[in-house]
């Protein structure tokens, strides 16, 4: 992805593996970020219309989603994707949900950065879309493993951005209801 502004309405929101029992491992600060980004694009998604996809790894071991994306799921009648795989992009359920949006971008959020994020990156990259990954949305046991994932994305092809740049960029202009319903989730 370059810098151009993707719509809304063709940028799938995906989260990857964003589960209760791996979450617990996490460094607590990065988690927290990682929940703020969650609300700010899940949020953002619902209002603006862009497709949402959540994958779950080997839920029996790792646990479901954790509450907040459950949450919001259960919402918008979304089920979450259960795989085996690193990459979502080799879960042909993922697949065709992909194709069933009709998504030609990408934004990727979830853990671990270094493993499932930067393969399922890789991924779509290759697949052709254009691919965001707000670094304020990513996580990893280890910043050094967390680091190292999101330079692998940016060399995969994606653009490393943060929630706030991916809100203000899709809500394009101030004084419109739909901002001034969303902006209050950055203050």
């Amino acid at each position: 992805m370059g810098v151009e502004r993707t719509k809304p309405s063709t940028t799938a929101v995906v989260v990857v593996d964003v589960q209760e029992k791996l979450a617990a491992t996490m460094p607590s600060a990065r988690m927290r970020d990682v929940e703020r980004a969650l609300a700010i694009l899940l949020e953002t998604a619902a209002e603006l219309g862009a497709p949402l996809l959540v994958t779950e790894q080997y839920p029996k071991g790792l646990g479901c989603s954790i509450p907040p994306i459950v949450e919001r799921l259960e919402r918008r009648g979304v089920t979450p994707i259960h795989k085996l795989t690193f990459s979502a992009c080799n879960e042909p359920r993922f697949i065709q949900a992909l194709k069933d949006s009709g998504a030609d971008a990408a934004v990727v959020l979830g853990m671990e950065a270094h493993v499932c994020v930067f393969q399922t990156v890789r991924d779509l990259c290759a697949r052709g879309l254009s691919v965001a990954v707000p670094i304020d949305g990513v996580v990893s046991r280890r910043d050094d493993h967390r680091d190292v994932g999101l330079d692998l994305c940016a060399k995969a092809g994606a653009t490393l951005t943060t929630a706030e740049t991916l809100l203000f960029d899709w809500l394009v202009q101030a004084g419109t209801d739909t901002f001034r319903g969303l902006a209050k989730l950055v203050r």
